[in-house]
């Protein structure tokens, strides 16, 4: 274990396993056309494996670490899909083994220089980094995405990590020393009755460090305030988040690949 990781998510790992969004079939289907092969994934801090599922479709292996046991304990079995407990900067696999690392929603927590040195030594030549974030998500109704999103900056916004910033940056303030790819637009997108959307909200990271510091849900406010702009809690509504990316290969590969990983 990392003895500088923070573990920010045991708290909150039941609702962050049942209720956090899945991200979009398109995205996977193209991060398999741009790794070199298809044998080996390494889902680096895979949370409880909100994109391992996904990938296992298009790869033959899946390996899927996180610095969280709670996390890795709530992860769904699947026969060519291996867990495990690592931090990302010390993934115990071997060199020169995997074809496409993905960091779903993770990279602003990691040590950046020992985790960029890591992806180097696991990549295979012309492997690809794949990370991606999403911030606050927009509601189809404005009454409901004010009420949330002023949930958001100012009821839980003092809980925020500091990290958080890069997440609203969509990773632009990180450094990203690979050769980067031009990438599609990605959006999530899901149909949520107020129940889902209020146990989404618990499964926040500010939300869980509110609670531990307070002693209260701040969702059950939320709720109250919602109930009326929502109205039958069983209506469903879409909700919508951009994917921010940022997606490349090791600077010191040579653009001398198949036409289709180009």
């Amino acid at each position: 274990m990392n003895p500088s990781f923070s573990d920010h998510f045991t708290p909150v790992a039941a609702h962050y396993a049942r209720f956090r969004p899945t991200y979009p079939e398109a995205l996977f289907t193209w991060l398999a056309t741009v790794a070199p092969d298809r044998d080996l994934a390494w889902d680096c801090a895979a949370g409880n494996g909100q994109a391992t599922l996904d990938l296992v479709r298009h790869f033959a292996r899946v390996i899927a670490t996180d610095a969280s046991r709670a996390q890795i304990d709530a992860a769904l079995p699947h026969p060519n899909v291996e867990y495990r407990v690592a931090p990302a900067e010390a993934s115990g696999l071997p060199e020169a083994a995997v074809d496409l690392i993905t960091v779903a929603q993770a990279l602003h927590w990691f040590d950046l220089d020992r985790f960029y040195a890591e992806a180097r030594r696991v990549l295979k030549p012309g492997g690809i980094l794949a990370a991606w974030t999403y911030g606050a998500q927009t509601m189809d109704e404005a009454r409901v995405d004010a009420c949330v999103r002023t949930f958001y900056r100012e009821t839980v916004g003092p809980y925020w990590p500091p990290e958080r910033r890069h997440v609203e940056s969509g990773y632009q303030t990180l450094p990203f020393p690979f050769h980067e790819i031009p990438t599609p637009e990605f959006r999530m997108t899901a149909t949520w009755s107020l129940p889902e959307l209020l146990g989404y909200l618990r499964s926040w990271s500010a939300t869980g460090r509110y609670l531990a510091e307070r002693g209260t849900d701040p969702v059950d406010g939320l709720a109250t305030d919602l109930a009326p702009l929502w109205g039958d809690p069983s209506t469903r509504r879409r909700v919508i988040w951009p994917l921010s990316l940022r997606i490349g290969r090791d600077r010191a590969w040579r653009d001398d690949v198949p036409a289709r990983h180009r």
